[in-house]
Parts: structure tokens; sequence; C-alpha cells
């Protein structure tokens, strides 16, 4: 089982609202993709955090690790959800 981990740093317009439409998204769009077995995703409770936003992807391998990544779900997810409102991401995989 492969753990991927992604932590992201915010735009400074993002507000509480949008942070919620994000994870909605992150749930919906990342589970149509065959090889995801459970996403996770949320906000920190500490109100300054510096990764102020989560996404956690479960997958058996990484060979499945690498299909998730090129699916075109994955892309268009990461295209209209992540790139617009974030400034930073920091992704550990594990094992």
């Amino acid at each position: 089982m492969i753990h991927h981990l992604v932590l992201f740093k915010l735009k400074p317009e993002v507000d509480d609202e949008r942070v919620e439409w994000m994870m909605r998204q992150t749930r919906m769009q990342l589970l149509k993709i065959p090889e995801v077995l459970n996403v996770k995703c949320g906000k920190p409770i500490a109100p300054n955090a510096q990764w102020p936003f989560f996404l956690s992807v479960d997958v058996e391998s990484t060979e499945k690790l690498a299909i998730y990544r090129d699916d075109p779900n994955h892309v268009k997810f990461v295209e209209e959800v992540i790139r617009p409102y974030t400034t930073d991401a920091l992704a550990i995989d594990y094992e």
C-alpha cells in the first residue's frame, strides 16, 4: 500500500469557502480514478498553519501511483482545483 500525501500553501485570496470547495472537488474528482482506494483531504486546526490544505491518496503500489499521476482526471484536477489556488506543494509517498 502506498500513501501519497501532499501539503499545499494557498494563495492569500483563498478563503474558507474556497477551501471547502477544494475539499469537495478533491473527493469527487480523485475517486473517479480506478487505482485510487481512498482519498482524504482537509484543513488544519491551527489558524495560521504553514500548509493550510492537504490531500492523501491510497493506492496499491508504486506502479498504480504512476498510473494515478497520469490519469486524465488527476491532470484535470491539478489544473482546475490545485494550481489556480496554491503557491507551493510538498509531496511525500509512504509505504
